[in-house]
């Protein structure tokens, strides 16, 4: 994918980025940068894509995403409909290795912290114990001056550095370089993630592109490595997993409403991305079984 390159400017005297953003909902396309983000949201819900991996994002998810991986935030359905009651707000952090001090990485003590600056190109997702401490130290940050924010950084790092509670995010490493075809791109996720309920073909999406199928196929796969129906896939599977924990809909229900319209498929399909039918899984979660099909 060539997505389109983000610029947050530094004020006077900051070696490193900041921000409280609050927003109807999040209004970035998919981008790259070349610094470090650690990004918490404080406010919304709704899909990531960061690399190859697709996910769903609520208040207090937390990742750190290593330089020029492409990543986007869009917010569930509801975010658009000028709802004043609801807020996308997130916590934005941009720094790079020489914002910690050009020598810092090369001391002996900061060996943990250089090993997870290498792990972060692959995106990581912080978790547990360590997302809350961290989220907390997040809040801390943004009303923090001068030096005191330098250390909250650093200490925030040691953390994550610290823990178990980490976990790799893209399967593959990823990076953008080319903003040219953003805007083409940026209007078929849009899209995408706006009608994947309904029984949506992949000539709709070609024509939202304004290209032949087999060109748009082409070029779907090569930026997001992944086919279209695959990616179309996830996205219902994610959210039919989301409320089979946070529902109490029928299994067949849950089926129709993520754009399945047979539900063998639909547990065919479930199975195959979980490896286990949406009985077990919603078992997993709440501990026993009481939605019948």
């Amino acid at each position: 994918m060539k997505p389109a390159l983000e610029h947050l400017p530094k004020a006077n005297k900051e070696s490193f980025v900041v921000r409280d953003f609050e927003y109807a909902y999040y209004p970035t396309p998919w981008h790259y940068h070349p610094e470090y983000e650690l990004v918490t949201i404080v406010e919304s819900t709704g899909k990531r894509i960061i690399g190859d991996h697709i996910s769903d994002f609520k208040p207090g998810s937390l990742a750190l995403i290593g330089p020029n991986i492409p990543h986007i935030y869009k917010n569930d359905a509801e975010y658009y409909n000028n709802n004043p009651a609801l807020k996308a707000r997130s916590i934005v952090i941009h720094f790079t290795e020489q914002s910690l001090g050009n020598d810092l990485l090369s001391l002996p003590e900061a060996a943990t912290l250089k090993l997870l600056l290498q792990k972060a190109v692959s995106g990581l997702d912080i978790l547990g114990e360590t997302g809350k401490s961290v989220n907390e130290k997040l809040r801390e940050i943004v009303t923090d001056t001068g030096l005191k924010r330098l250390i909250t950084l650093l200490d925030v790092l040691r953390i994550i550095a610290d823990s178990e509670e980490v976990s790799p995010i893209t399967k593959a490493p990823m990076t953008g370089h080319n903003e040219k075809e953003s805007t083409r791109l940026c209007k078929v996720l849009d899209w995408i993630t706006a009608n994947f309920e309904n029984d949506i073909k992949l000539a709709e999406a070609a024509a939202i592109a304004e290209m032949h199928e087999n060109a748009f196929s082409r070029f779907f796969s090569l930026r997001t490595r992944k086919s279209f129906s695959f990616f179309l896939q996830e996205l219902r599977l994610q959210k039919a997993s989301r409320l089979l924990v946070e529902s109490s809909s029928s299994i067949t229900s849950i089926c129709y409403d993520c754009g399945y319209n047979n539900i063998s498929n639909f547990n065919r399909q479930f199975i195959n991305y979980y490896k286990m039918n949406p009985r077990n899984y919603r078992k997993a979660f709440l501990g026993e079984s009481k939605h019948e099909i």
